[in-house]
């Protein structure tokens, strides 16, 4: 038995996320379908974390247990032949048989990516959330330097969200700018459902001004979704590295 780690990069806009459903096409579906036609087993594929519908993935982590023989180079290439432009592998390694790419993981980083002018570059639209406001970095630096460590992010977490605890820890939260587009990288030990889109839409308030530095340690001991900011859209977020 061999377990093979794959790392995948894909562009979620056409999808209803990672996670297999009944009511949408997921990213989890097509590669385990592309493993099928490659290994002729039917494989439980395991990823490092689910992204929602819409979400992006520069590298996520998947894993999956194989009696088939067929060398690394040629699964990864027989797997990118049947799998849409969209999804690729761009990685493939032998694991341990004990690896698991959800349990195994200490971290994620996130990407929240926002065009900051008066219109949208067509060639990003997919790829980017819009803000017509001019946005303070500055502030909006500050007010996620409070946002790092361990605390209860309940009031970050969507209001649906089946997590038992929302307690989490950010182990660093970066914004940048290159000039009209703003990058929030934001990691942690776990993210809360729509935790990142909502953190990243609260930093957005503070930019804009709607929301002072200091409300972030009002927001948090609140916990309370309707203190915080709006859910950004997905489109603007990408996942960028898993840590082991």
């Amino acid at each position: 038995m061999r377990n093979i780690k794959l790392t995948i990069r894909y562009d979620g806009t056409r999808y209803a996320g990672w996670q297999s459903q009944k009511n949408g096409r997921a990213i989890q579906d097509v590669i385990q379908d592309a493993i099928k036609g490659v290994t002729r087993e039917r494989v439980a594929l395991i990823g490092s974390g689910r992204t929602d519908a819409g979400v992006h993935a520069e590298a996520q982590i998947a894993n999956f247990r194989t009696k088939s023989k067929i060398p690394l180079k040629n699964i990864r290439m027989a797997l990118n032949s049947r799998l849409p432009r969209d999804i690729a592998v761009t990685h493939i390694e032998e694991a341990a048989l004990k690896f698991n790419a959800q349990k195994c993981a200490k971290s994620k980083l996130y990407r929240y990516t926002i065009m900051n002018n008066d219109y949208m570059d067509p060639l990003v639209r997919h790829f980017a959330a819009k803000s017509f406001y001019k946005l303070n970095i500055g502030s909006m630096r500050k007010a996620s330097g409070l946002l790092k460590g361990r605390h209860d992010f309940r009031s970050f977490q969507a209001t649906d969200g089946e997590e038992k605890s929302s307690v989490r820890t950010i182990k660093d939260i970066k914004i940048e700018k290159d000039g009209d587009m703003i990058y929030i990288y934001i990691e942690a030990n776990g993210f809360l459902y729509n935790m990142a889109r909502n953190i990243a839409g609260t930093l957005v308030e503070v930019g804009r001004g709607k929301f002072k530095v200091s409300s972030i340690k009002e927001i948090l001991l609140k916990r309370n979704r309707r203190s915080s900011g709006p859910t950004m859209p997905a489109k603007g977020l990408c996942m960028i590295k898993v840590r082991y």
